[in-house]
């Protein structure tokens, strides 16, 4: 379904009511609700939750997000990840609790996109001045260097052996970043969810999961206007979000620099090796779990928005809400059947 619209796209928390697809659960006896803000991943998080507070929860979620930064934050020296793409051949990953689940997603998403999203591609986010690298001093693209990067790419050449995380070349490396937030947010609504507080909103850096409802209705979450000028909100819609249902949104608006006149944003294809920019300038993806959302919201930023839209709607877990620039240089949504 396309609709033209005349503003960007993406997610920021929101706590209005809107009556849509409501559950039939009465929230009265939850109280009012407890709310979380912290920092999270190079971002924040926000947490909000009905029922009695839990003492101490704030303390056990920065605990658990610690965690998962000493095995796979590119930012912590010591963290696993780091251990093993500074490694020649691979290291043991023998009693970490996240570095195998994230994988797992890694395989299923970059199975299901054909290659689209690969976490290998961190060589060349290094290169091209993301996540740990520094921004490129001149716009030349020098193919040979990139060509040679391109030989470390592809999860074949990561090989789980037991415990082993082996790679079949010493230049293999791996960046997990592209979940990272999703996973933690997923992280945190089990942790809610054990703790039976199943009515939940988690947030971190724009990606969410909604657990059960708020004041009978969806919890929802408002659409931002997207901005290079991180200093301007403004809202432009509302999507519900519940029983257990997670957004994360993709865009290459705030994470870019220029150099020689040229913009390079921080979305990478991991088939060319170059910075990827297209008609598609912002996706959000709807799935059961967070770090799955995380993960193809990246895949539909490389591939563009006729192909993301085909690969959300191949997967019936997924619905897809996606801005495009028209062949004119309008705005329009793109969304998928489901929405």
């Amino acid at each position: 379904m396309r609709t033209l619209f005349s503003l960007l796209l993406l997610t920021f928390l929101c706590t209005c009511d809107r009556a849509s697809k409501s559950p039939t659960v009465d929230q009265t006896a939850y109280g009012q609700p407890n709310k979380l803000v912290g920092e999270a991943m190079g971002s924040y998080y926000r947490i909000t939750y009905l029922g009695d507070s839990i003492p101490g929860l704030q303390n056990r979620i920065d605990s658990l997000l610690d965690a998962y930064n000493l095995e796979l934050s590119a930012w912590v020296p010591n963290s696993k990840i780091n251990a093993f793409n500074e490694s020649e051949s691979g290291i043991d990953i023998g009693g970490t609790d996240h570095f195998i689940p994230n994988l797992d997603v890694a395989r299923r998403v970059s199975k299901a996109t054909d290659g689209t999203y690969d976490p290998t591609v961190a060589p060349l986010v290094k290169y091209w001045g993301f996540g740990t690298g520094k921004p490129r001093e001149t716009a030349t693209i020098n193919m040979l260097e990139v060509n040679e990067l391109l030989l470390f790419v592809g999860l074949d050449k990561v090989i789980l052996e037991g415990t082993m995380l082996k790679k079949s070349l010493p230049g293999v490396e791996l960046d997990l970043n592209a979940s990272a937030k999703g996973y933690g947010v997923d992280l945190i609504a089990q942790l809610l969810t054990n703790a039976d507080r199943p009515n939940y909103l988690v947030d971190i850096g724009g990606e969410m999961r909604g657990g059960g409802a708020k004041n009978n209705r969806p919890w929802n979450v408002a659409i931002r206007l997207p901005d290079e000028d991180k200093r301007k909100i403004t809202p432009a819609g509302v999507l519900p979000l519940s029983d257990g249902r997670a957004i994360a949104t993709s865009g290459n608006y705030l994470s870019y620099y220029k150099v020689d006149g040229e913009t390079f944003s921080h979305t990478i294809n991991p088939k060319t090796g170059l910075v990827e920019r297209n008609r598609l300038l912002s996706a959000s993806v709807f799935a059961s779990d967070c770090a799955t959302a995380d993960a193809y919201a990246t895949a539909c930023m490389v591939v563009g928005p006729e192909r993301a839209l085909q690969l959300v709607e191949a997967n019936s877990e997924l619905e897809g809400y996606f801005l495009v620039r028209g062949e004119s240089g309008e705005l329009e949504t793109v969304k998928s059947s489901g929405l």
